[in-house]
């Protein structure tokens, strides 16, 4: 039976649709299929559901997806403009930053195993919030691309680039950020950023196989080896300079554009 998640303040979530089948929690982006971006409100929406989840123990999986067409197509960058438009200094830009920053903290050290459920377009700030998911998978129709480079941005959305080293390599995502390259599911799994593909309509039964195991796991032992996996994948990021992103972006977006625009 699938109903929508109980919790203690009766939390209303305008930007996701969010059901509950036994131990897994589904969390759906873009339940209006009408804009596949991660604006400030789905990001407040996805913060305010892991926050719940401290008082859940009774879920154990959250498998995040989209109702979309594209999984998610980036954050929203006329989000951005407008906050420096109405806030000159760039505070506005860094609050909005920075809850990028907390929302992949709170996936990264929710007591949940996390799934992400790929499709279409995964593109930008949607492939940092999939990165910090501990499982992925992907329909091998997928298509992934890192594109700040090309806007002129850095890519400084929610800590990820540490995360994305971490996960793929340094040499690997070095070359796809600085030239904004897309990149096939086959690539994504090859660099370690999906676990497994499938043909689209064989995806769900795939994360099914996930979700099947994971329920049967003695939900301590889960929890324990999850929080070292990211311990020691931490300790990779010792130098992790993820919170000086917001502080760039705002910097690297107040520069007058001298340039001539160029096609990313």
């Amino acid at each position: 039976m699938t109903e929508t998640i109980g919790t203690p303040t009766a939390r209303t979530y305008k930007t996701v649709a969010v059901q509950q089948d036994g131990p897994v929690l589904r969390v759906r982006l873009n339940p209006a299929q009408q804009d596949d971006t991660l604006s400030t409100a789905v990001v407040d929406d996805l913060i305010a559901v892991l926050d719940d989840l401290h008082q859940r123990p009774d879920i154990r999986i959250l498998l995040l997806s989209s109702l979309g067409d594209d999984f998610c197509l980036g954050a929203d960058r006329h989000e951005y403009q407008e906050a420096l438009a109405a806030d000159p200094t760039g505070a506005a830009l860094r609050r909005i930053a920075d809850k990028a920053h907390r929302l992949c903290q709170a996936l990264e050290n929710t007591h949940t195993i996390t799934i992400a459920r790929l499709h279409g377009k995964v593109v930008g700030a949607g492939l940092a919030l999939a990165s910090f998911c501990d499982l992925r998978a992907g329909a091998d129709t997928s298509r992934f691309r890192m594109p700040e480079v090309g806007l002129g941005l850095p890519p400084a959305w929610g800590g990820a680039m540490g995360r994305l080293i971490s996960e793929a390599g340094a040499a690997q995502i070095r070359e796809l950020m600085l030239t904004s390259d897309a990149f096939d599911a086959a690539t994504a799994h090859r660099l370690g950023l999906l676990h497994k593909t499938a043909p689209i309509d064989e995806l769900d039964q795939t994360i099914n196989a996930w979700t099947r195991t994971l329920a049967r796991r003695p939900p301590e032992a889960l929890i324990l080896t999850k929080r070292m996996l990211a311990g020691y994948a931490r300790a990779d990021r010792t130098a992790d300079v993820a919170l000086l992103d917001s502080h760039l972006l705002a910097a690297q977006l107040n520069q007058p554009r001298n340039h001539p625009t160029t096609t990313p």
